[in-house]
């Protein structure tokens, strides 16, 4: 019989090395710290290296656990083995891997390019399956499992206008999800996704300054978002961050294939 364990045992992360994928600033930075504080060591992969190094030292002070940067390309096979190995190499194996990369650009149907399509396919799902992979085969050889965590969103699960390229690239991401889960379920990987809605940074800000000079303000814009969320506000990075340390703590032990919606209750409305 399985001893009972208590709530700081469960998550309890210490000795497990993490790899967050654009885990520089926004959400994977909060997945870093909280990833972290949990005693997880964690590196930081992102395309932006100075950034990434600079959230690696606050991580690192804030948690008191070890936090480094490397240099990636969300959408390169040669990049996620390079940052796997490094992670191997910096703390001894990988046992949790977020593919929290992702783009977020809005653009009507008919004026979507071939090149932008390809831009957000690449980096939002062919990287989140490259990354699994060279994740994977880590946790293989390590023989102990492990956890893929995969960043979704709503916009997989309820169409919005100006979002059919990345809607697509994220229902993907669902669906690589549940066939990750049920390949890797005999070596106790356990792969879930996490499908934020509305979440506060700097990257949706832009997106909203983006609108508002097609007529409307960044607060209507705000507003009209505000208004659809049951609990009456937009997410934070933190929000997303929660869901994804339940995933990779004990407490998650018996999920795989899994959405985790964190929307405010977005899809109720």
């Amino acid at each position: 019989m399985t001893t009972r364990q208590t709530i700081a045992q469960l998550f309890d992360l210490s000795g497990r090395g993490a790899v967050v994928t654009g885990g520089a600033m926004g959400i994977g930075r909060s997945i870093a710290y909280r990833l972290s504080e949990a005693g997880a060591q964690v590196m930081i992969a992102d395309i932006d290296l100075d950034t990434a190094r600079q959230t690696a030292e606050k991580v690192t002070e804030r948690a008191g656990t070890r936090a480094l940067a490397i240099r990636a390309d969300a959408s390169s096979p040669a990049d996620a083995e390079k940052v796997m190995q490094a992670t191997v190499e910096a703390f001894g194996s990988v046992d949790i891997l977020v593919n929290n990369a992702g783009i977020y650009p809005t653009s009507p149907f008919l004026q979507t390019t071939e090149q932008l399509w390809d831009r957000v396919l690449s980096i939002n799902l062919k990287g989140a399956f490259f990354y699994a992979q060279a994740a994977a085969r880590r946790m293989i050889e390590g023989g102990r499992g492990g956890r893929i965590i995969n960043l979704a969103s709503i916009d997989a699960l309820h169409p919005h206008v100006e979002l059919a390229h990345y809607g697509s690239s994220k229902a993907g991401v669902i669906m690589l999800t549940k066939d990750l889960a049920l390949e890797l379920a005999p070596h106790q990987i356990l792969v879930n996704a996490v499908a934020p809605g509305t979440i506060m940074t700097r990257g949706i800000g832009g997106e909203a300054q983006a609108r508002a000079s097609a007529g409307k303000s960044t607060q209507e814009l705000m507003d009209e978002f505000i208004r659809r969320l049951p609990l009456g506000r937009p997410g934070t990075p933190d929000d997303v961050a929660k869901a994804v340390l339940f995933l990779a703590s004990g407490a998650a032990d018996y999920m795989t294939g899994s959405v985790l919606v964190v929307d405010g209750g977005y899809l109720l409305s």
